[in-house]
């Protein structure tokens, strides 16, 4: 019990937790964000794959910022991928490197900022929506659908850690996508409302949640700022968690450090999440008609959000074990952790599965 409440200390910034990002903007409808024109990723740059930064608009006016991924010399109508995650992550980390390496398999893909993060727009900075994220993939689709080199009906979507949880509501709202996977997925709903391994899972203790983000909400106001959570915690503590240790890794290191990374900085602002307190992300998973593939690590701390998105979808219980249930299925990676999905120093994400899922499903 120790550890989950350190855990869930040391994690604020996952759950909760505004600067500008250099971004210009014009009244007319051709806004203008200040992008980044060379290659600062946390991974090499492919030479299978042309690369160029793009720009569109969700339904709520703000403009999202992505990288696209095109296989050199493809021809004709490509299926194509939106990529986004984790949940406090920008393209140039984990989605950049999904999206690069699916162009290197055939795909035309994207990898985006989602709204108020990274070099995307949308004030104030640092916020979080299960609403507007999940709008976010949707508008990945409305603008991948008229490219001229997609076919519309070969659309399919990748969210990665909090962004698997946001790509499998956008699943259930949208039929255009034809295939999502979710990898090392967060159910952000299910988190911010019962804590970690259900730690904080009582009315009380919601309703103390409820009362210390209200507060803070007057206190931002009176202040004119927005108090930030903090990123990855730093210094790391000696007694933390492993999978602390885990993120400490990857966002605090030259592995996967970025300077527009809220996670690797000082993370979302306290009352970033309050939205997810009661606007459950996975309402409506059961009636995802489209294929949905659920990657997770077999040792990851967060394997049971994928297992009960799996649930969600299917009716089926399980724990620890790869299944198949229709066009549902969840994949265990043996001996995986949480941050092993993020990159490819363990040399664990399933590319092959993920290029075999998508090739069957936008077909």
């Amino acid at each position: 019990m120790k550890q989950i409440l350190l855990a869930a200390a040391l994690m604020g910034w996952m759950l909760t937790g505004c600067t500008g990002n250099g971004q210009t903007k014009t009244d007319n409808n051709m806004t203008t964000l200040q992008l980044t024109q060379e290659w600062d990723k946390t991974f090499p740059k492919s030479d299978k794959v042309d690369h160029k930064k793009v720009t569109f608009r969700n339904r709520y006016g703000i403009e999202l910022a992505a990288d696209m991924y095109t296989p050199k010399n493809a021809k004709g109508k490509l299926a194509a991928i939106a990529v986004t995650g984790p949940f406090g992550a920008v393209k140039e980390q984990s989605s950049g490197l999904y999206a690069q390496h699916m162009a290197e398999r055939g795909f035309l893909t994207i990898a985006f900022d989602p709204s108020f993060t990274g070099e995307s727009g949308g004030e104030p900075r640092r916020m979080a929506s299960p609403d507007i994220n999940t709008e976010d993939f949707l508008a990945a689709v409305d603008f991948l659908s008229v490219q001229d080199n997609v076919d519309p009906e070969r659309i399919g979507i990748i969210g990665i850690c909090g962004f698997g949880g946001m790509g499998v509501n956008a699943a259930a709202l949208d039929p255009r996508i034809k295939a999502t996977v979710a990898s090392t997925m967060y159910d952000m709903s299910k988190v911010n409302v019962e804590g970690y391994f259900a730690s904080e899972d009582t009315p009380a203790q919601r309703m103390e949640k409820r009362k210390a983000i209200a507060a803070q909400r007057t206190a931002d106001f009176k202040s004119g700022t927005y108090k930030r959570a903090g990123g990855v915690v730093d210094p790391l503590p000696d007694d933390a968690p492993w999978f602390v240790k885990d993120y400490y890794a990857y966002y605090k290191t030259p592995r996967g450090y970025h300077k527009r990374s809220g996670n690797s900085n000082d993370g979302w602002n306290v009352i970033g999440c309050q939205s997810f307190m009661n606007q459950p992300l996975l309402a409506w998973a059961q009636e995802i008609e489209n294929p949905v593939l659920l990657i997770h690590g077999e040792k990851a701390h967060s394997r049971y959000f994928s297992e009960y998105a799996f649930e969600r979808m299917t009716g089926r219980h399980v724990e620890g074990v790869s299944v198949v249930e229709g066009n549902k299925e969840l994949m265990i990676i043996p001996g995986a952790s949480h941050v092993d999905l993020y990159d490819d120093v363990a040399g664990v994400i399933p590319y092959d599965k993920i290029e075999s899922f998508f090739k069957a499903n936008l077909k």
